[in-house]
């Protein structure tokens, strides 16, 4: 499953904090699917396959404090592992334009990814797929910086580093090869 941490999609989908949903809704634009609210989970789903290989899309529309809650829902209701899952999400370590495939356990200070171990109550290794925002100059200004949308151009750069890891992701976490 490759699950895009985010914050409501009605109200936050073009911010910074949003842009495990963007890499999401990009891999289903890729395999001509759409994503489709589902209640029952919290979020939005999707399904395609790739070779051999069923790939579950899922997108919370909770706020990313709590999106574990709807990854542990659909990961359970799927029998699917922790260590079967993606996590896209916003990284202020990494320049805007940047992103970065990971496999290891650890929130790094994020809420939604800090959210998803706590409710899986295990430390286990997880992918993770880090997409840069950069971050603000004055550290007092990292909640409303996550909640506003990215410079134009911060955006062609974040879209073109989301379509870039999403190859990588293709080849090197769903192909295996």
């Amino acid at each position: 499953m490759i699950v895009g941490l985010s914050n409501p999609k009605f109200q936050y989908h073009a911010t910074r904090h949003n842009v495990g949903s963007w890499f999401v809704y990009s891999l289903a634009q890729r395999y001509c699917t759409i994503l489709k609210e589902e209640r029952k989970f919290f979020g939005f789903t999707a399904h395609f396959k790739v070779e051999s290989n069923d790939i579950r899309l899922f997108v919370p529309n909770i706020f990313m404090n709590i999106n574990g809650q709807a990854v542990l829902k659909i990961a359970s209701f799927y029998n699917i592992n922790l260590n079967e899952i993606l996590i896209a999400h916003d990284d202020l370590e990494l320049n805007f334009g940047i992103s970065k495939l990971k496999y290891s356990y650890g929130h790094n200070g994020h809420n939604g990814l800090r959210n998803v171990i706590t409710v899986f109550k295990k430390k286990i290794n997880f992918y993770r797929c880090r997409i840069g925002i950069g971050r603000p100059i004055n550290k007092n200004d990292i909640s409303s910086f996550v909640l506003s949308p990215p410079s134009k151009i911060e955006k062609t750069c974040i879209k073109k580093s989301i379509l870039e890891a999403i190859e990588v992701v293709i080849h090197s976490v769903i192909l295996k090869t």
